[in-house]
């Protein structure tokens, strides 16, 4: 397919620049694959579509605070670094992005706070990218203690542009099921859930398993090509454990349901899938791209927010309930006035 045919205007006020007051009254679009109907819901309602012996999958990455601000030595040029991924734990070596990259170059100094943290440039990976090395000597909980306190929430570009980042995000740029620090950017379907919902899901009989997959910045980078077979994904770390394969592969025999909680658990997904078409366990980096058309092997639905024009996350979404199925929704979504991105509403899709 072609980037183009992923295109489709956006009114701007569409975009959610903030949470609903309530995780679990966000609206949500329940599309039937087998019908081609559309249900207007309630994020709540989501119980009703699922039983016993069905699975859930959640991403329980954790975002963790990557914006720093600080200042260059001896010009004391304010500075911007995003952290995107620790490089080596010991040396403390990460991967950044600066700003400005111009002025930014191997061998400054960069101070952040009152001087508690300082970083060394050591190596330049692309116009804005760089190596860094935290100039630290004490004990690694203090060091991430500092980044926790010193970083601030890394909403995305669309949203930071309308708004400054407020200390209500902290939480509600989380899932509450969030355990495994390492993702710059949230799993955003997930932000849906509340512990009522969890509580309901597992009266019910709903098993809820969980794969890590620490979503970077590339989830939000621009495709480029207009051949899609052309673009590169961004590498992402994740890991799929026993207990959710075992969890999963049970309902997948049992012809139950089994729902992946966003794009990003189902990429995990679906790049641990054994010869059999079954689940398997599965951990290290994954650029697997998904667009139309795909053949799923694990999922039956999906859980999803609605996504920018011309995004991976579109595409993905696209792929799994039909491009014309999906791209008809989102038409009917911009009609009903449905918030769009990372804090907006959700789609069910069955």
């Amino acid at each position: 397919m072609k980037l183009s045919e992923f295109k489709f205007e956006l009114p701007s006020d569409l975009i959610a620049l903030h949470p609903s007051d309530n995780r679990d009254e966000s609206r949500l679009m329940v599309l039937h694959r087998d019908t081609g109907k559309i249900e207007h819901k309630v994020f709540k309602d989501i119980i009703e579509y699922f039983d016993e012996g069905d699975v859930f999958v959640n991403n329980d990455t954790k975002v963790f605070p990557a914006r720093l601000y600080g200042n260059k030595e001896k010009t004391g040029a304010q500075i911007e670094v995003f952290l995107l991924r620790e490089l080596n734990k010991d040396l403390h070596l990460w991967d950044v992005l600066v700003d400005p990259a111009r002025k930014i170059r191997v061998g400054n100094k960069l101070y952040f706070g009152d001087g508690e943290l300082v970083a060394e440039v050591v190596d330049n990976t692309t116009s804005r990218g760089r190596t860094i090395r935290f100039l630290w000597d004490g004990e690694d909980e203090a060091f991430y203690n500092l980044i926790d306190s010193l970083g601030e929430t890394p909403l995305p570009d669309p949203i930071i542009e309308k708004r400054k980042v407020a200390p209500e995000d902290r939480e509600r740029y989380q899932t509450i099921y969030a355990k495994n620090v390492g993702a710059v950017a949230a799993p955003t379907a997930g932000l849906h859930f509340t512990p009522q919902i969890m509580k309901r899901l597992e009266i019910v009989g709903v098993d809820i398993a969980s794969i890590t997959l620490h979503v970077g910045l590339g989830t939000f980078r621009q495709v480029d090509v207009e051949d899609l077979t052309k673009h590169k994904m961004d590498s992402e770390n994740f890991r799929v454990g026993p207990e959710t394969v075992e969890m999963v592969n049970k309902a997948l025999d049992a012809k139950k349901r089994v729902c992946s909680v966003g794009t990003t658990s189902m990429r995990a997904l679906e790049s641990s899938v054994s010869a059999n078409g079954r689940l398997k366990l599965n951990e290290g980096w994954t650029d697997k791209f998904i667009f139309p058309p795909y053949d799923f092997k694990i999922c039956n639905a999906l859980i999803s927010n609605f996504h920018m024009p011309e995004s991976t996350l579109l595409m993905m979404s696209a792929a799994f309930g039909g491009y014309e199925f999906v791209m008809e929704a989102y038409q009917e979504a911009i009609k009903e006035k449905y918030r769009f991105f990372s804090y907006g509403d959700a789609m069910l899709i069955l």
